[in-house]
């Protein structure tokens, strides 16, 4: 029996994400802060999977952090996807402190906190997925504050990849160019949401990478549209 843990699995990159990886004999904990859309997409995989366990938290803050945590338990968990993060698109000097913060705790701290706590007890074999963005290798104009969590979590991620290589756990990056989910619809501007990559598309990158042989580690994987991305 496998548990997988997935954050941010309420809509988007992670319903689809948790949807792929259902399996009778996995046990998925999904978080999210919506109440309703969480439980729409347990309603929708519970048939799926041998079990599911919601978990609605704050990850802006260390407290909602911990409570995850707590909730989690001491089970070991074979994958964990940390795929929660928030995006406050304008020009930087309009960028508040508590904008601030959000972005760094929910995109940066929480990612460093759960590693931090799960690696340790995760089986050889197992895999800790990151979902990137090409945010984290480029920076754009009015997304100064995503831009700066999604590079700081490319270097984490690389640093934690070389200390968990002896304990047989593997760190996947993924890296999505921009992805058609419900994001954009707090974003202002016309975005051409035909033109991007699908939640799908992402969620089979995640299964391929865990699913090839424990000894195997897909360190990276970049997602775009062949005809470039917008």
């Amino acid at each position: 029996m496998s548990r997988i843990l997935i954050t941010g699995a309420s809509r988007g990159i992670g319903r689809a994400i948790a949807a792929k990886l259902a399996g009778p004999d996995v046990t998925l904990l999904l978080h999210g802060r919506d109440t309703v859309a969480l439980s729409e997409t347990c309603k929708s995989i519970q048939p799926k999977c041998a079990g599911i366990v919601k978990l609605i938290h704050d990850l802006a803050t260390e407290k909602g952090v911990s409570g995850l945590i707590s909730q989690v338990g001491e089970e070991p968990i074979n994958v964990l996807v940390n795929n929660a993060g928030i995006a406050v698109v304008k020009p930087f000097r309009e960028i508040t402190p508590e904008e601030w913060r959000q972005t760094l705790g929910v995109n940066v701290t929480a990612p460093f906190l759960l590693m931090q706590r799960f690696a340790g007890q995760m089986p050889p074999g197992s895999s800790v997925v990151n979902i990137l963005s090409i945010a984290a290798k480029t920076g754009f104009a009015n997304w100064s504050a995503y831009c700066m969590s999604k590079f700081a979590l490319e270097g984490l991620s690389q640093s934690v990849r070389e200390e968990l290589r002896d304990h047989c756990v593997r760190v996947i990056n993924i890296y999505p160019a921009a992805t058609s989910t419900e994001i954009w619809d707090d974003v202002a501007g016309d975005w051409p949401r035909q033109k991007m990559i699908s939640a799908d598309q992402v969620a089979d990158a995640v299964a391929f990478a865990i699913a090839q042989p424990s000894d195997v580690l897909v360190e990276n994987i970049t997602l775009g549209k062949l005809q470039g991305n917008i």
